[in-house]
């Protein structure tokens, strides 16, 4: 598979498309397992097993259809589900395969894993067909600038949703909803002003998705109408670490390391067109974007969008590797019977490690006026002077945006009930290896340690 999309190109930034403490174990079935310095990895709620046990009943019975995951046949089914068979520019087709290949050789899916693969499988394809349809329909969505955005850049749980959030509460700038990072593409009869039921089909699936992990909402807080990440459309284009969280498939991430992700972004770019032109955003007001798979990507990104204004968050690498872990372990034991914490955990410090390190490469070629960086102890330390400092490096005046700041703040503290507690050891990870990796990090940047012991809890 080639490692570039031959049928796209990039100008001048626009992509243009050819045609601790002890506590009873009784008090804790379904969080992690606290003893005086070590957490245990959770275990999944019962819901899980029902689900499991429901849909085999289907497969047995002939109720159900055994799940395909055969590209070629998702591809037909939902081209003729829709009526549609324009899915773009082919370039996904190369991380589908891969990614199925691993599912099927790697993953070790459980019978509710099969089925959520496939379901996921075919609404990427089907969105992929919606959007297309509205790029033939209105293809001045397609001419829609992307100017100046501003990007977030860190590892996973270095503070770049608490960034982004707060950033967001400002309405100078344009900015995702969480409905939107899962449904992307408006449905059919969006423009004849049919209800967008987006929104509410997104608080069902974060209903669902909370009775079969309860802790996402202390991990990650979120809610429909929440500022969110880009991530779903990277996802659009069978790209990323979403999926590494999701699944245990090496291969996969060892695959898309070695690939060049510029055709990812460049779709990635056109469907935040669809987005901005759906919420009838003005393109003068600047995107505010982050995910760590940027990190990995920086060099497609700035491709892509060459004008990028870019934060860096840093944090403590232990605190960073334990917290990634932790949330991938909480997706991964959902969808396989035989996922290892200890598999987890070596995956997310070989990760971590390859971000920071591919970040630092980048960064030598970025203008020094074009990038600001924030430790997370700063901004836990004082928000308003670190956003502050953020402000005066976007040439914005902060004093508009603190009132919408300080109620994101205090939305955010009713959303997060709990703190997501998580450590090293549960992933079979220690310190000591962290700082091997990762040592000259912290060193070079200046990066204030987590002194907490064993246990630790995330903030944001």
């Amino acid at each position: 598979m080639a490692t570039a999309c031959n049928q796209l190109r990039c100008r001048g930034g626009q992509c243009a498309r050819r045609s601790g403490s002890k506590i009873s174990l009784s008090l804790i079935r379904r969080g992690p397992i606290l003893t005086d310095d070590i957490i245990l990895p959770p275990r999944r709620t019962p819901f899980v097993g029902i689900v499991n046990r429901v849909i085999g009943a289907g497969w047995k019975t002939g109720l159900m259809k055994p799940p395909t995951l055969d590209k070629a046949e998702l591809m037909e089914r939902m081209a003729e589900r829709n009526g549609l068979d324009d899915y773009g520019e082919r370039w996904f087709e190369g991380p589908m395969e891969v990614m199925i290949d691993a599912l099927k050789s790697e993953a070790r899916l459980n019978t509710a894993g099969r089925f959520i693969a496939q379901m996921q499988f075919q609404k990427v394809l089907q969105d992929r067909l919606w959007a297309h349809d509205w790029f033939a329909r209105y293809p001045e969505i397609l001419a829609r600038p992307i100017k100046k955005p501003v990007v977030i850049v860190g590892p996973m749980r270095s503070g770049t949703t608490r960034m982004h959030r707060l950033l967001a509460s400002d309405r100078r700038f344009t900015h995702m909803r969480s409905f939107e990072t899962i449904s992307p593409v408006p449905r059919p009869g969006f423009d004849e002003g049919v209800e967008d039921i987006r929104p509410t089909l997104a608080a069902r699936a974060m209903k669902v998705a909370r009775l079969a992990n309860p802790r996402a909402l202390n991990i990650h807080p979120t809610g429909p109408m929440e500022p969110e990440e880009e991530l779903g459309l990277l996802v659009a284009s069978m790209w990323g670490m979403k999926h590494e969280a999701q699944w245990m498939i090496p291969s996969y991430g060892r695959w898309c390391e070695a690939q060049d992700a510029t055709p990812a972004y460049c779709y990635l770019a056109d469907l935040l067109r669809l987005i901005g032109w759906s919420q009838q955003a003005s393109s003068i007001r600047p995107w505010i974007l982050k995910t760590p798979q940027h990190m990995l990507d920086l060099p497609a990104l700035l491709t892509v969008f060459p004008d990028a204004r870019l934060i860096f968050t840093h944090r403590d690498p232990n605190a960073v590797v334990g917290s990634a872990a932790s949330l991938a372990w909480n997706q991964t034991m959902l969808y396989s019977d035989e996922a290892k914490p200890d598999e987890v955990g070596r995956e997310w410090l070989h990760k971590t490690s390859l971000q920071i390190a591919r970040m630092r490469a980048a960064r030598d070629s970025i203008p020094r006026e074009r990038m600001i960086d924030v430790q997370y102890e700063e901004m836990e330390r004082d928000w308003r002077g670190t956003m502050a400092r953020v402000y005066d490096f976007l040439g914005f005046d902060i004093e508009p945006a603190l009132p919408g700041m300080e109620a994101y703040l205090a939305r955010s503290a009713s959303l997060k009930r709990h703190p997501h507690r998580y450590s090293l050891e549960e992933f079979g990870l220690s310190a000591a290896q962290v700082h091997d990796q990762l040592g000259d990090y912290v060193r070079t940047y200046g990066i204030p340690l987590e002194n907490r012991g064993g246990a630790r809890v995330a903030s944001g």
